[in-house]
């Protein structure tokens, strides 16, 4: 969750445009790593820095987290992209990405 809510808060704060939006979009792929990608139609390529007192942190933590990430071509825009290993042993079987398993604890 840190590094979604890191890469949703670099593209509002550097990458949306005023009255724009973002996409944040999750791809589970298994066999397969755990792909979390936010489009934004901002200009600009992020890079990990150094941190200041109160910013600069975000890819840092991501890169510290994330087993691979990146930053890919959109028009207009950018993809910025962090994946995750998966246990070869994991199973997906049951697993709801959305609907009422997110809300309603009874349904898991």
């Amino acid at each position: 969750m840190v590094c979604v809510s890191e890469l949703a808060t670099n593209a509002l704060r550097h990458g949306v445009p005023p009255g724009r939006g973002y996409r944040l979009q999750f791809s589970p792929a298994h066999p397969g790593p755990l792909r979390v990608e936010v489009h934004d139609s901002g200009d600009g390529t992020p890079a990990v820095r150094e941190p200041s007192d109160e910013s600069g942190r975000g890819l840092l933590l991501v890169e510290a987290l994330a087993d691979r990430r990146g930053v890919g071509e959109r028009n207009p825009g950018k993809i910025v992209w962090c994946e995750f290993a998966a246990p070869a042993d994991l199973h997906l079987q049951g697993v709801r990405l959305k609907g009422p398993a997110m809300t309603d604890p009874a349904a898991l």
